[in-house]
């Protein structure tokens, strides 16, 4: 007979796996802003590339993920880079070739591109 504690047990490792699968807990996780505003301003050829330098394997253990609205119009597209045991980078006025300047600098490099940097 399965009891309720083995339904939530079970439940549990369902939702574990399902987050662990879908990359949540990556040691590096990017969110590039894809608000109406920032699509405008250029963030789907942003988020391009990084789809596409994660398909290509050129960096590792990274989730990407888009998020919304952040209220500054005037730094869009923004891209923030979340390590593990580190602060949040907010990058702004980003486009194609800057986000592939922070695959290879910071991402891979591990070095943040502070004049892009936005508080």
């Amino acid at each position: 007979m399965v009891t309720p504690l083995d339904l939530i047990r079970k439940k549990r490792a369902e939702a574990v796996s399902r987050i662990i699968g879908k990359g949540y807990l990556a040691a590096k996780r990017v969110y590039v802003g894809m608000a109406t505003c920032e699509i405008a301003a250029g963030s789907k050829e942003v988020m391009e590339v990084f789809k596409q330098a994660i398909a290509k394997g050129i960096v590792k253990d990274v989730y990407l993920s888009q998020k919304g609205c952040a209220g500054r119009c005037n730094l869009e597209p923004t891209v923030e880079v979340i390590e593990t045991g580190k602060m949040p980078v907010r990058y702004g006025r980003i486009d194609a070739d800057k986000a592939r300047q922070i695959i290879e600098k910071h991402l891979k490099g591990g070095q943040v591109i502070e004049e892009w940097v936005i508080g």
